[in-house]
């Protein structure tokens, strides 16, 4: 986690409805090769924000950043364009194409060859003239990172890895999430329901609850004081870290 700042959030307002934000006042700042954890119970406004910074929404309110360069709000062609790339949780496959065609559809010209892509996830080496739609979960979702990899992602915003996966499968597809931080250098922010796993593979959780950051600290810290965690998902805001 070197360089210069690379992605930073300032008062973000997310939402569906102006005036009525479901996230009020988010704040992030990432450096190149650092994985957040977001966390929080469900309903807390963890999807909303992340479609909201991928451009899929428009912001109510705040600034986004990309390598000090503000990414206009609702512009999600845009953001791709800059590097701010999405998993949706639902992963949004072309299911009646192969692999090899969504990974081609997906991939920018000067950007990183599907070459590239299947060192990080080589299952799916085997399966390039399989249509995405009969792949299992877990390479549906290999499938949706690689899609992602492959545009070149600056920060990547991974949304809800292991919906849908058995926990055996979560835990072998975090760590490579870990190493496409250290390989390439973007930044990866990281919502999933098992905090365990997720604590694990990241430097940094936040944890959203009703739409305000509560806590914020290492991963290693909450990851051996549980009770921050349970004191935090309840609602009960922390003090800042010491530095």
């Amino acid at each position: 986690m070197t360089g210069p700042e690379l992605l930073r959030c300032e008062d973000v307002d997310a939402g569906y409805t102006k005036g009525r934000p479901v996230v009020r006042g988010f704040g992030l700042r990432l450096l190149p090769g650092e994985v957040v954890a977001l966390l929080g119970p469900n309903g807390a406004g963890k999807t909303t924000l992340l479609t909201t910074l991928a451009g899929l929404l428009p912001r109510l309110g705040g600034t986004v950043a990309l390598d000090g360069r503000e990414i206009r709000g609702g512009r999600a062609r845009e953001a791709a364009r800059r590097g701010l790339v999405l998993v949706p949780d639902d992963r949004s496959l072309f299911t009646q194409l192969t692999v090899r065609d969504n990974l081609t559809l997906a991939r920018r010209r000067q950007g990183s060859s599907m070459e590239q892509v299947l060192d990080f996830f080589p299952a799916l080496g085997k399966r390039l003239k399989v249509a995405a739609g009969q792949l299992s979960g877990g390479e549906q979702q290999m499938l949706a990172l690689g899609r992602a990899m492959i545009q070149d992602p600056r920060v990547l915003l991974v949304d809800e890895l292991s919906m849908g996966l058995a926990p055996v499968i979560v835990e072998e597809l975090l760590p490579v999430v870990r190493r496409i931080a250290e390989d390439t250098g973007a930044a990866v922010v990281l919502v999933e329901q098992h905090v365990r796993l997720a604590l694990g593979v990241a430097d940094r959780a936040l944890v959203l609850v009703h739409g305000e950051t509560v806590l914020s600290d290492s991963a290693d810290r909450l990851a051996a004081d549980p009770g921050l965690l349970e004191r935090a998902y309840l609602g009960e805001r922390a003090p800042d870290p010491v530095p």
